[in-house]
């Protein structure tokens, strides 16, 4: 668990890290551009570059302590069906994250600025959509759940994977989706050993909440778009093909599991 703390405080050092070089960089800019100093501005042209360096160090730490060691599973794209029954399990649960959340308006958003301001150009887009999902999956996945699954139980393990990965996006309006999504991605990071369906599961969660905030910025949430009826069949659905992709996943990787017992 210390390990596990330890990487996540690392991570939030990397990120100061970043903004520590790209906070002077864009000053800069901003000084040779306007001729002036405007804090405000150099803060906002240098959050997307400070968010990149910060996971691109975060990157390089992990790889140079060997968390990002391929063990011929980590990267493993797994087989064609264990990856689509993945998928389904993660549309589903995002659906239903998002059902349950969309019931809980009094927590705060801390973050909806910041989102706003990163949404608002094509580096900060690749950042939160692409290249932020696979560093958290690198770090999550590929560190942070691999030390835990060493000390505990399956279950323990996957039940503070979880937690950890919720209260690391700090922001309470996201701890309590990040957390249930965080249970599943830790799941199948253990059924699988591979971080490529959690990357794939954290890239279309992502991308759809960008796509919906840039195309229906008055959406909060699937409620909003689709009505009370039709999301109530909806999430009936959507957990009946989160069920039945939780139970092929668990199937198919059965061997798997056997093997390292």
């Amino acid at each position: 668990m210390k390990t596990a703390i330890k990487l996540i405080l690392i991570y939030f050092l990397m990120q100061i890290l970043g903004a520590l070089t790209a906070g002077p960089l864009a000053i800069l800019y901003v000084y040779v551009t306007t001729g002036g100093l405007d804090v405000v501005l150099a803060q906002t042209l240098s959050l997307a570059p400070a968010l990149l360096l910060g996971m691109v160090y975060m990157t390089l730490f992990l790889w140079k302590a060997k968390y990002l060691d391929n063990d011929g599973h980590l990267y493993d794209p797994t087989s064609a069906s264990c990856l689509l029954w993945s998928l389904l399990a993660g549309v589903s649960a995002m659906f239903l994250t998002d059902v349950m959340v969309s019931y809980l308006t009094f927590l705060p958003d801390w973050m909806e600025q910041t989102f706003d301001v990163l949404q608002s150009g094509w580096l900060g887009i690749l950042c939160v959509a692409v290249l932020g999902p696979v560093s958290e999956e690198l770090l999550f996945r590929g560190a942070v759940t691999k030390v835990l699954l060493q000390k505990y139980s399956p279950a323990l393990a996957i039940l503070l994977s979880g937690l950890l990965f919720g209260l690391f996006h700090i922001n309470p309006a996201q701890v309590v989706s990040a957390s249930l999504i965080g249970f599943l991605l830790a799941w199948l990071y253990w059924r699988t050993r591979s971080v490529v369906p959690g990357i794939l599961i954290h890239i279309l969660n992502n991308s759809v909440s960008v796509y919906l905030s840039l195309n229906y910025p008055e959406v909060e949430n699937f409620k909003d778009l689709m009505g009370t009826g039709v999301l109530v069949v909806g999430a009936c659905v959507a957990l009946v093909v989160f069920l039945l992709a939780l139970w092929q996943v668990r199937k198919l990787n059965n061997n798997l599991i056997t093997e390292r017992q």
